[in-house]
Order: structure tokens, then sequence, then C-alpha cells
């Protein structure tokens, strides 16, 4: 699978993260490696809300909601 951010993939779609973009503050990057979202962890999409955002994934074993803009700040393979 090649790279692509998070805010790309489809309902149902998993992959592997790799890395973060260098849009993102170092807060954020904090607030999302506390959550789980650590290089190597896979995650999977579950659902979009209506208008398309925020979006659900699942990593390490739980849901959790992010903004579109939260998502295209990291890498996936």
């Amino acid at each position: 699978m090649a790279s692509k951010k998070l805010n790309e993939l489809k309902p149902g779609e998993e992959g592997t993260i790799v890395s973060y973009g260098d849009k993102g503050s170092a807060e954020l990057k904090r607030h999302l490696l506390g959550m789980g979202f650590v290089k190597g962890s896979k995650i999977k999409l579950a659902k979009v809300a209506p208008l398309g955002d925020p979006i659900e994934f699942q990593v390490k074993g739980y849901s959790v909601c992010l903004r579109k803009n939260e998502a295209e700040n990291i890498v996936i393979e």
C-alpha cells in the first residue's frame, strides 16, 4: 500500500501509522500520541459523520473521533 493521509481512508479501510506531517502543532502531536496514535499502530476508519466531519477511527482497541484537519496530518501505509 502506498503512503497516504489518514483522512483519505474510506469507511472500513485500515492502515498503519508511519509518520506525522509538518502541519500540526507539537501540542496536537502530543495529544494524538497520548490517545494511541503512535508509529506502527494499526488504525481503521469506522465511520464518517453525515457532513464529513468528524471521522471516527478504531485504534488500539477503542474508538476515537478526529476532525478532518487533524487526520490529514497523519501519514499511513
